[in-house]
């Protein structure tokens, strides 16, 4: 999946130490997605059992050209014994914020997911606290649903989440209509 700003594309194995940064870097990854040292080995395992792309979720890398900027993640979430829907989310270097990228990683992973599942429904959500998040979700479509109270814990406290979701009737048809909401 490409467009003119960024592409979307699996993991490879010299990609892991990109990966590990948002691990081991609070500065690379930002307020929002630190949340706190972890096991940087974890990328290489998974990527090694899956390469990071499975029937319950997946990782690709945001890129720009030969740049990685970051990455979009998609989880499964069973909703009933036969139904279930993607929650999403994304995790851009900070340098690489604030211009768009993430808006349109996040549209690039929603056409992927409406594409090649039969879901009906995707899900994300942000930190109350996250507008530019919240601001790039309505870009793209999603629609806020509400605020779940304490749902995170993050640097030394509970966190309130907005929850959004699009549904696979509300995609925007073109890159035109996506982009001036």
């Amino acid at each position: 999946m490409s467009d003119e700003l960024v592409s979307l594309r699996p993991v490879v194995e010299g990609d892991l130490p990109l990966l590990e940064r948002f691990s081991t870097d609070p500065e690379a990854v930002g307020p929002f997605g630190w949340q706190g040292w972890a096991d940087p080995g974890r990328w290489r395992r998974e990527w090694t059992e899956s390469g990071f792309l499975g029937d319950a979720g997946g990782r690709l890398l945001v890129v720009r050209g030969a740049d990685v900027l970051g990455f979009v993640a998609w989880r499964k979430i069973v909703t009933s014994r036969t139904s279930y829907c993607w929650n999403v989310g994304i995790n851009l270097f900070a340098e690489v914020r604030g211009q768009g990228f993430g808006t349109r990683a996040q549209l690039l992973l929603v056409r992927y997911l409406f594409a090649h599942t039969q879901v009906a429904r995707v899900e994300a959500a942000t930190e109350v606290d996250n507008v530019a998040e919240q601001r790039a979700l309505e870009k793209v479509g999603f629609t806020p649903e509400g605020v779940a109270r304490a749902y995170l814990f993050r640097a030394g406290r509970w966190r309130d989440v907005v929850f959004y979701s699009l549904l696979r009737d509300e995609l925007p048809l073109d890159d035109e209509e996506s982009t001036t909401r």
